[in-house]
């Protein structure tokens, strides 16, 4: 059955199968409950220890942050009611708003935000840079949170406010002491929704219900992650449906609220649809890539990696993605985000035309190939990351590699790419995965562009660390700029990843449904229309 068939199925027909409420009752329970249908299964709840997007939006229900992010990438004061810098930039103090509470009735502490910001930064790019720079990070107070800085770091708001992964949400004391690659032992923040956990069900549910302790900020405008957090339903129920066809059918009979991601395919029905709007909230879109494994044969030879630069379609990849409509893709792309400031067309050229596989295979023999197994790890319930997998398995596969392809559920991928060992003991070679175009924004926040072998792949290179120090040390923006050029000069010749093009991705929403923000699917002024 083809996804349009079925979508015009459901919408005469209660999808029972499918364990969803009767529609007269679902639209009854529509004014106090909104239900959404998130990318993927919540597979890890800690937004910490998990890159996984799904993660962070998760977490931008249950935790909140010091600074928040609008669709113009400013930062503001958020949990923090403002920030005073004195010493030349080298002493920071921020104060917290009063009468914050976490979920469990406790009161939000300095020394709480204080382990928060420490766990976070040990998984974070910019988090990382920002504590190279402090001599001292300390709570002198209950509502301060003080930075005594080795040299001056004009970044700190946006490092504590950004929106890419992993974002620097707070967490009480006993929770932010965790190890940060251990996953927390209880969800407890002090955002405007709650997690239930007691309702959550592995792969298909979980559950939110409004904070009555939330204390939204006064003055602001909600745009984004910034501004009053003012919450108008009681209850958010995600439901996970691998199948987005099925997802799409729910929302357009009205069994669902909000599927965040659309498929392509099925745009042209659900915009004929009266009762459905289909909309991009985020216009820099994901950036797509294939992590390749340094430790392990045959991506350890830095030469291999090159001469497989030849294979990637970028055109290809995104057309499985989302179709050849060059509204909702963009190609080719490099190692920052198209349409943003560190963006360049330097390397650009060996995307642009066809792929000559003869020439690749006989660059790879020259490189030392020699019919390794290249085990591909695919998240087969991933509704973009499937695609990305089977068009970069067949790439491989024509440049005459040894492709074993291996498709699992998103939280084994998540699990499985942190081994290290060789592919003979279960190990990998490559893996696909999505990215925000903010996640690529800059050097000082891109993690998989880091060389310091932080992310799995374990991609190390002095060269591209020692260019990101500068890039953080750049007076202007024309020097940031300058870096950045060097730095995808550099990748291009040691290779970290493949850049495989750029979506964007359209969700829709009911109607019924009105005040969606801008950017990352968020649930503060969203409220019934």
């Amino acid at each position: 059955m083809h996804r349009r068939t079925l979508l015009r199925a459901a919408a005469a027909a209660p999808m029972l199968a499918s364990g969803l409420a009767l529609p007269g009752v679902a639209r009854a329970a529509s004014a106090t409950t909104l239900r959404f249908i998130p990318v993927i299964d919540l597979a890890f709840a800690d937004p910490i220890y998990s890159t996984a997007q799904v993660s962070r939006n998760h977490g931008f229900m249950v935790f909140d942050t010091l600074y928040g992010m609008n669709g113009k990438l400013e930062v503001s004061p958020q949990m923090v009611e403002g920030h005073r810098v004195e010493y030349d930039g080298r002493r920071w103090d921020l104060v917290l708003r009063p009468g914050l509470t976490w979920h469990d009735g406790e009161k939000v502490l300095a020394r709480d935000c204080v382990a928060s910001i420490r766990r976070w930064a040990k998984r974070d790019a910019l988090g990382g840079a920002l504590i190279a720079a402090t001599e001292e990070l300390s709570a002198p107070d209950d509502r301060t949170i003080r930075f005594r800085l080795k040299r001056p770091f004009p970044l700190l708001p946006m490092a504590l406010g950004k929106a890419a992964v992993p974002v620097c949400f707070m967490m009480p004391e006993r929770l932010a002491n965790t190890d940060p690659f251990k996953q927390i032992p209880e969800v407890i923040g002090s955002g405007p929704y709650c997690f239930i956990a007691d309702e959550r069900i592995p792969g298909a549910r979980n559950v939110y219900q409004r904070f009555e302790g939330y204390r939204p900020r006064e003055n602001g405008v909600s745009d984004w992650t910034s501004g009053p957090k003012v919450v108008h339903y009681d209850r958010v129920e995600w439901t996970t449906m691998p199948d987005a066809a099925t997802g799409a059918s729910a929302v357009q009979s009205g069994e669902q609220d909000w599927q965040e991601t659309t498929p392509h395919d099925l745009l042209p029905l659900l915009k004929r649809s009266r009762d459905v709007v289909v909309d991009v909230l985020d216009p820099l879109g994901f950036c797509c890539n294939m992590r390749v494994n340094a430790l392990q044969p045959p991506f350890d030879n830095p030469a291999i990696r090159r001469a497989l630069l030849g294979a990637i379609d970028q055109r290809a990849v995104m057309t499985a993605v989302a179709g050849d409509d060059p509204a909702y893709q963009h190609t080719p792309i490099g190692f920052f985000a198209p349409g943003t400031p560190m963006a360049s067309e330097v390397g650009l050229d060996v995307f642009r035309g066809e792929p000559d596989y003869d020439k690749v295979k006989r660059d790879l023999a020259a490189a030392g190939y020699k019919g390794e197994k290249v085990v591909i790890l695919v998240p087969a319930d991933s509704l973009a990351q499937k695609p990305l997998g089977d068009v970069a398995a067949a790439l491989m596969q024509q440049a005459g590699m040894n492709v074993e392809y291996q498709a699992l559920d998103f939280g084994t991928v998540l699990t499985r790419r942190n081994r290290r060992v060789p592919v003979s003991e279960g190990g990998w070679s490559a893996f696909v995965s999505n990215w925000q175009g903010i996640d690529w924004l800059n050097p000082a926040s891109h993690i998989t562009l880091r060389g310091d072998a932080s992310y799995p792949g374990w991609f190390e290179s002095d060269r591209i660390e020692a260019l990101r120090q500068q890039w953080l040390e750049a007076p202007d923006l024309a020097a940031q700029q300058r870096i950045s050029a060097e730095i995808q000069r550099v990748a291009f010749e040691e290779v970290p990843y493949y850049p495989l093009g750029l979506y964007r991705q359209p969700t829709a929403y009911r109607k019924s449904v009105a005040g969606v923000n801008r950017g990352t699917a968020t649930f503060w002024n969203v409220r019934p229309a």
